[in-house]
């Protein structure tokens, strides 16, 4: 089946090297939530990876039943303490992996119950797929928004009976995760804030897929922080620029921060995209954005 052009720009945000400052394809390949990266994830870069250890913390894998569906969740909290601020963090196309677990413990740390839920469990494993394109077409590709919102709602609630306070939510994702940080601080208004994270904003519409982020703007009320790579050649600025017009016709006080000298995934420590300085700067972005919408 040849990719359509939706696939085609997916597949342009991820690309990845075949240097030898990488760590082995069979070191990384697990399939624990919370541990190692999908095959077509890597090669690995151990040199700028980060680990954020789990002292203080609990941390670990846990189930929530929606609707008769058992949706793992990575969870990172404070071990003491009670009504933490909650954060959902979404992911990449490539899951609930090492990198996602750490940045759910790096909230963790800084005070929040973090929850990392596997938004794929019903159509596969992305682990399993050796291929970007493979992943894509037998996974990514058949997951509903609707079933997306679904399982966030049932997690922030399991977050609730875990010591979290939902009345300071919030959601946060990566890439595939940073569209859906869009959509659902759309859907679900009574969370306090979101950070999206170079999430597409555009797209073609289907049944899968009825809405994109730029179809919500204007009627968002959830305040969203979009932090973007000026030189992402899969999210042109232009569709930054259209997005930040929609935005401008509704009161969600959304914003965007796009950094001139990186591409797409400039956070993801693991992978040659990484770019330390912006990384830095927007993680401190989004928590003080979290703070300045009282979500802590």
């Amino acid at each position: 089946m040849n990719p359509t052009q939706d696939q085609q720009d997916l597949f342009s945000l991820i690309q990845h090297d075949g240097s030898d400052n990488s760590i082995s394809r069979r070191r990384f390949l697990h399939t624990a939530l919370g541990a190692g990266f999908a095959a077509a994830a890597l090669p690995v870069c151990a040199q700028t990876m980060i680990t954020t250890p789990d002292t203080g913390l609990v941390t670990g894998q846990f189930s929530v039943d929606v609707q008769g569906q058992a949706v793992p969740v990575y969870l990172a909290k404070p071990a003491k303490g009670s009504n933490f601020p909650v954060i959902l963090v979404t992911s990449e196309i490539f899951g609930v992996h090492a990198h996602i677990a750490d940045v759910a413990r790096r909230f963790a740390q800084a005070g929040y119950l973090a929850v990392a839920p596997d938004l794929f469990v019903r159509q596969g494993n992305p682990a399993a797929y050796p291929t970007i394109a493979e992943l894509i077409s037998q996974v990514i590709n058949k997951v509903p928004d609707q079933q997306v919102m679904q399982d966030l709602d049932a997690v922030l609630a399991w977050a609730k009976t875990q010591g979290g306070d939902i009345s300071r939510a919030a959601i946060t994702g990566f890439c595939w995760g940073g569209r859906i940080t869009w959509l659902y601080a759309a859907h679900n208004p009574s969370i306090r804030a979101g950070v999206a994270w170079y999430g597409r904003l555009t797209g073609n519409q289907s049944a899968l897929n009825p809405q994109h982020p730029v179809d919500i703007a204007a009627g968002l009320r959830v305040p969203v922080l979009g932090l973007y790579g000026a030189k992402d050649t899969g999210i042109p600025l232009s569709s930054v620029e259209a997005m930040q017009k929609a935005l401008a016709q509704g009161k969600s006080q959304s914003a965007f921060h796009v950094y001139p000298d990186s591409g797409h995934a400039f956070h993801a420590d693991y992978r040659p995209s990484y770019v330390e300085a912006d990384a830095r700067d927007g993680w401190q972005r989004c928590l003080q954005w979290l703070r300045d919408h009282q979500a802590i």
